[in-house]
């Protein structure tokens, strides 16, 4: 069941309200146009004086995204010990009854 909206007397423009200036379809093509609006962090939009900053920064970082990682700099295995550790470590000796 929606709400009935009931018509107000005082439905006119109040006096402080000064659209003289005003202009028509100011932002209409850019609305058109399918403009996203974007709200930054005040400590980011610090950084970022305009938005021709904030776009090459995002054009920067899709670049980077999107190449490959070098190959070759390191192998994906799991590290190895070192002969250090193995120094430390003793070997266990098996009895002469073990041996066989």
């Amino acid at each position: 069941m929606s709400p009935q909206i009931q018509p107000n007397d005082s439905d006119e423009m109040r006096p402080e309200y000064d659209f003289s200036q005003g202009v028509r379809g100011k932002h209409y093509r850019a609305y058109q146009a399918g403009t996203n609006v974007v709200f930054l962090a005040p400590d980011i939009a610090a950084v970022f004086p305009n938005s021709a900053s904030v776009n090459q920064a995002l054009r920067l970082l899709v670049r980077l995204s999107q190449t490959k990682a070098v190959t070759g700099s390191r192998p994906n295995k799991a590290l190895q010990p070192t002969s250090r550790v193995r120094q430390k470590t003793k070997p266990k000796q098996r009895s002469r009854a073990a041996r066989g």
